[in-house]
């Protein structure tokens, strides 16, 4: 085997525990939040169902926000990631946002990641602290992700905050077509898949030329 085809190396035994933990407390925490409500688990049971200690937990999340919203925020940590090595190949920046979080849906893993952000939106609709706790975290998202545009792209922007604007308004376009992509596949009765998430993201962003350059008339 040439080392161009070897597969990746595993990681460490110690990291291998880590993630396992860290998967173990997102699925039981979003199966006792589904079954209980989120303010009816506590931490303490939550952790005793994982068989880990609270320092664990908070080694691993932040919060039962972060626990409970892992799902999409592990998507969005990809989306940077992405964004860091995008050819800058005269794409439109909100074209080439959108296929970055194409390619971060595509690496998110095939077995359960998407039944995970169902429970997770579902949860999220009922539950106030996990929605004001999307939005700081869609903040934090935004700016770092303007700051990766701005450092690595023109913009044919002659001034810095002309670049930053621009960069700003691309991503709030491409935020806003996630969310009612990602609102109309959680209302779809089946076919919750990584796939129809991506087509339904795609249909959504070909609106935003036409919602830019619409007109208004008086109907009638």
């Amino acid at each position: 085997m040439t080392p161009e085809t070897a597969a990746p190396a595993k990681p460490p035994l110690r990291e291998r525990k880590k993630l396992r933990t860290r998967q173990a407390l997102i699925d039981t925490a979003l199966e006792l939040f589904g079954e209980h409500g989120f303010d009816g688990v506590t931490l303490d049971r939550l952790c005793e169902a994982v068989e880990v200690s609270k320092r664990t937990f908070f080694r691993t999340f932040g919060s039962k926000e972060d626990v409970a919203m892992a799902p999409t925020q592990d998507l969005w940590v990809v989306f940077l990631e992405v964004l860091e090595s995008c050819p800058p190949d005269g794409r439109r920046l909100v074209s080439l946002y959108e296929d970055a979080l194409v390619e971060s849906i595509g690496r998110m893993p095939a077995g359960g990641w998407a039944e995970r952000v169902l429970a997770s939106r579902k949860l999220a609709a009922r539950t106030p602290s996990m929605s004001a706790h999307g939005l700081a975290f869609c903040d934090r998202v935004g700016r770092e992700a303007v700051a990766v545009a701005v450092r690595r792209f023109t913009l044919d922007a002659t001034a810095d905050g002309a670049a930053r604007l621009r960069a700003r308004l691309a991503l709030d376009m491409l935020l806003s077509a996630f969310h009612q992509a990602l609102a109309a596949w959680v209302e779809q009765p089946s076919g919750h898949t990584r796939e129809d998430l991506v087509r339904r993201l795609r249909t959504v962003c070909a609106e935003l030329p036409g919602a830019l350059a619409a007109t208004v008339e008086a109907r009638g």
